[in-house]
């Protein structure tokens, strides 16, 4: 079992960036795979990235490909979403969450532990 702590959300002006910082603990980081969904008001939870750990593949959903980089610091087990151009559109409450799976997936119910979310306020 794995335990993740999202951090890093905020308020930001159009253009902008953040970076979103997901801990994890409890079980070894390298035996997962970790998302990044983002969900806004009234619509689906939406996969935007996904690292896999063991062998450092990682993907990012074409709607903010460009802008979005995700990268893991094994040292400290944790994986960082660098959101770069932001757009009000991208307002959301990002969650990080894993897979007992090395291989990335982009459904959430492919996840099975999932840390709270962090909310992202971009301003127009």
């Amino acid at each position: 079992e794995v335990q993740l702590q999202a951090s890093g959300g905020g308020l930001v002006q159009a253009g902008g960036s953040l970076r979103l910082s997901c801990a994890a603990s409890g079980s070894a980081f390298d035996d997962y795979a970790i998302g990044w969904f983002r969900q806004a008001p009234g619509k689906e939870r939406e996969g935007v990235s996904c690292s896999s750990i063991s062998d450092g593949t990682t993907y990012i959903t074409d709607s903010v490909k460009g802008r979005f980089t995700i990268s893991s610091d094994n040292a400290k087990n944790t994986v960082y979403l660098q959101m770069s151009s932001l757009k009000p559109e991208d307002t959301a409450v990002y969650y990080c969450a894993a897979r007992g799976e090395r291989l990335c997936a982009f459904f959430a119910h492919e996840y099975d532990y999932w840390g709270q979310g962090t909310l992202v306020t971009v301003s127009s």
